[in-house]
């Protein structure tokens, strides 16, 4: 396999892990109660809150394990 495929598969794993963890964040956040913090929770604006909310905890998890996955690729040159 050359380095471009093996960019490309890389590239196609980073973004199934972003997307994986994005809605493992949509799932946790519809756990809150939101109804506490906003007027309108069932609103347009509310439901988009509960969107970018969600997009900014599930990447940065994302960005947690793909971190891990290279720190612990770089580590195979220790041993």
């Amino acid at each position: 396999m050359n380095s471009v495929q093996s960019e490309a598969l890389s590239s196609m794993l980073y973004i199934i892990i972003v997307l994986f963890c994005i809605g493992l964040a949509w799932i946790g956040v519809q756990q809150i109660r939101i109804d506490l913090f906003l007027k309108r929770p069932k609103s347009a604006s509310g439901i988009i809150l509960q969107i970018f909310v969600s997009i900014a905890l599930g990447s940065e998890v994302a960005r947690f394990i793909i971190d891990y996955f290279n720190w612990s690729s770089l580590l195979k040159g220790l041993f």
